[in-house]
């Protein structure tokens, strides 16, 4: 494993920690600032908004600039935005530094998968792209609760001074690990041409994948903790530990579905998606039975995370010639499949459904995934259509 690729795990460990940590210490930050806990909780839904939006944003307005000048800018604004959030003296501009954050954030993880893409060999980018997603999945298993620790002992505002340092260091190391000619036939191409990738149905088709599995993920994981304890009947000391163990899973799938591009890509994404609609349907039958709910938890964090590096390499592959805009929104993607999944499960359970049904949100919706990704394969497969080659090879032709 290279140092460059290193660097950039470390990047998007820094951002996934600034992400999710505030769950660990949104209590803390509402009493902090005198606001209400669920008007807290819209600093969540903020740096959602901010990464949907403002990532492609950026990504298209700087698609002319080094990526690796463009890397160490998003670094240094993460930075300075961790500094805002310590010391921000109410709730608004505490809003405003984490939406600044999560720009860079939505930003960063387009440009940051383009670049591992074009690091490595072909056969090796399935694992580049992996490696780069499991800077969010070991955030949280190492960054929020070590984030969480920090705020329970200094206070709310050490957890963003900490997480500002993380990204510093992170900075650091990419200014002299990454190589300054990193992506460099990114910056090169028209915006006409970043636009008129979006039509390829192989694009289209995987944005619509991504969508429809984080609605069914996040219909469902939003509420994980109450159904464990209220359906399940696990206690609430317990309900920490599967969620740590969920996090072990999502790890070990990430890599596992970077191999499985590696090897053939649409038939295991395929396959993984069949998988995920046998375990939400497994989730829903076994919710009242503790052992076997739990080790399906675990199983489904696997799972569910498998399917990201296929998907996204197969958006990469056929956005080689215009990367910036396509690579950008992937993770607005994921985002707006998070946001109506988690809108979703809550008028699910609102409605008198009860959080044992919400097992089948996925189900249904990994289902129409499944289907979606069959046809957009056979359409490939009888189309003599093929993936892109890089912006610099086109210019030389």
């Amino acid at each position: 494993m290279s140092l460059p690729l290193i660097a950039l795990f470390l990047a998007a460990f820094a951002f996934g920690t600034a992400e999710f940590v505030i769950a660990g210490v949104l209590p803390e930050v509402a009493e902090g600032l005198g606001i209400s806990i669920p008007t807290a909780g819209f600093l969540v839904t903020g740096y959602a908004i901010g990464i949907a939006i403002g990532g492609p944003i950026v990504a298209v307005a700087t698609k002319k600039m080094s990526r690796k000048v463009l890397i160490l800018a998003l670094g240094a604004v993460f930075t300075l935005g961790q500094a805002l959030c310590a010391l921000a003296p109410s709730f608004e501009w505490l809003m405003l530094a984490r939406v600044i954050v999560s720009v860079a954030h939505g930003t960063y993880f387009g440009i940051a998968a383009v670049v591992a893409f074009n690091l490595v060999p072909q056969d090796k980018r399935g694992f580049a792209v992996a490696l780069i997603l499991s800077g969010l999945t070991v955030s949280n298993i190492l960054g929020v609760p070590g984030g969480t620790a920090i705020g329970n002992a200094f206070g709310w505002r050490a957890t963003f001074w900490a997480v500002g340092a993380l990204g510093l260091v992170a900075t650091l190391i990419i200014a002299v690990a990454l190589p300054p000619t990193a992506g460099a036939d990114t910056t090169s191409g028209s915006f006409l041409r970043e636009f008129k990738a979006l039509a390829r149905q192989q694009i289209v088709t995987s944005l619509f994948i991504v969508m429809l599995v984080m609605i069914g993920q996040y219909s469902l994981f939003t509420y994980i903790a109450p159904l464990l304890r209220e359906v399940t009947g696990l206690g609430v000391n317990t309900v920490p530990w599967i969620l740590l163990l969920y996090g072990v899973g999502a790890t070990i799938g990430v890599f596992i579905g970077g191999r499985l591009a590696d090897w053939r890509l649409m038939p295991s994404l395929i396959v993984i998606l069949c998988l995920q609609a046998v375990t939400y349907t497994a989730l829903f039958l076994v919710a009242p039975q503790p052992v076997p709910m739990a080790i399906m938890v675990v199983l489904w964090g696997g799972i569910n995370f498998a399917f990201g590096s296929p998907v996204q390499s197969r958006i990469l592959a056929w956005a080689a010639d215009a990367p910036n805009l396509a690579s950008s929104l992937i993770p607005t993607g994921f985002n707006i499949g998070i946001a109506i999944g988690a809108v979703l499960g809550g008028s699910m359970v609102a409605s008198g459904l009860g959080y044992r049904v919400l097992p089948l949100i996925g189900t249904t919706t990994v289902v129409l995934a499944t289907l979606i990704a069959i046809i957009s394969h056979l359409w490939e497969q009888r189309s003599p259509a093929t993936p892109p080659v890089s912006a610099d090879a086109v210019a030389a032709q």
